[in-house]
């Protein structure tokens, strides 16, 4: 029997005939607003300077920072991610809750100019503070402490809140973050901050370029002992389900696209927005190949983030937020 003469054959092939058509009948839209752009600002710069393994990303100044934020809430993205590199390391990341500490600077600048304009979130670990390039307190064996670390995150998220943000990110992957955040938060009057957990984060090898943007590698060992294991996915279920009955109001799924079967069972199991972070060798894999003119670009750009949001992510946070933006709105 020819295709002709059986209308079902062909039914699939005649909706994607035309460009008009395929955009009619897309399952998945990526949105501006759906996109979080992460930023790096750093303590002692006159102005932004370049990263060398992710072209195209800067650690900022404050004043570009706020440059490059107007320009992100001009392109209709839904919020920036913000991740600081401070002058001074200490064992325990004071800095990260200092009122004059360099994110917390960064965030009354941008709430002064954006007031709610944009989602302003604020990362919450010390690995960028302190001296070791741990995510914690570490114990004189160089085990990182719990507890003690725990008591940290709490003063760092009062200090964010004070400061602006509009949300709190926890990405330490302590037991019981979550809990001691919401319990510092809510002693503090910041009822109505909600925090983002990093719920699900893995011990990647994609983080590479993340680390020399933010200057926090760890100075000895590695995460692994408390960043999730990759061959799992049934803990970060786990993780996810803990996080939210400490008190999160969303999570992430972290890196994205090496771990969209994670993105999507998180959205199954779920009733609260999952995002999912496009992490750093992500964005540099995609750049490097464009560079060398292996793959279209632009074209890539979009298709991860639509694989992204396909996966059941409802926000990605990507290095490509703003551009993207650009090309999704040019159609």
């Amino acid at each position: 029997m020819s295709a002709g003469a059986n209308p079902g054959f062909a039914r699939g092939r005649r909706l994607r005939s035309t460009p008009a058509l395929r955009r009619l009948t897309a399952q998945t839209r990526v949105a501006p607003a759906d996109l979080v752009l992460p930023v790096f600002v750093k303590e002692g710069i006159d102005s932004a300077v370049p990263i060398g393994s992710m072209p195209g990303v800067v650690q900022h100044s404050h004043d570009s920072l706020r440059k490059a934020a107007a320009e992100a809430a001009e392109a209709g993205i839904g919020g920036l991610m913000l991740f600081g590199i401070p002058a001074d390391k200490d064992p325990v990341g004071s800095q990260a809750d200092a009122a004059d500490g360099v994110v917390n600077k960064a965030l009354q600048n941008l709430r002064a100019d954006l007031g709610d304009e944009l989602v302003l979130m604020a990362d919450l670990c010390l690995c960028e503070y302190t001296d070791h390039g741990h995510c914690g307190v570490v114990t004189p064996a160089g085990v990182v402490d719990n507890d003690p670390t725990l008591d940290r995150y709490a003063a760092v998220a009062i200090a964010q809140a004070q400061a602006g943000a509009h949300l709190v990110a926890p990405s330490g992957m302590m037991d019981g973050q979550v809990a001691a955040i919401r319990a510092g938060l809510d002693s503090a009057a910041f009822t109505e901050t909600p925090i983002l957990a990093y719920a699900a984060k893995y011990a990647s090898g994609f983080y590479g370029p993340f680390r020399e943007a933010a200057e926090g590698a760890p100075q000895f060992g590695d995460r692994s002992t408390y960043q999730m294991d990759p061959p799992n996915a049934d803990e970060a279920l786990r993780e996810v389900a803990q996080d939210l009955a400490e008190g999160a109001d969303a999570v992430m799924v972290k890196p994205a696209l090496p771990y969209l079967d994670i993105v999507a069972r998180v959205a199954d199991a779920v009733h609260v927005p999952v995002s999912a972070y496009q992490v750093s060798g992500e964005y540099a894999m995609v750049e490097a190949a464009a560079a060398n003119g292996w793959i279209d670009r632009e074209r890539a750009i979009l298709e991860t983030l639509t694989a992204i949001r396909r996966a059941g992510a409802g926000q990605v946070l990507t290095y490509w937020a703003v551009e993207a933006a650009r090309l999704l709105a040019r159609g």
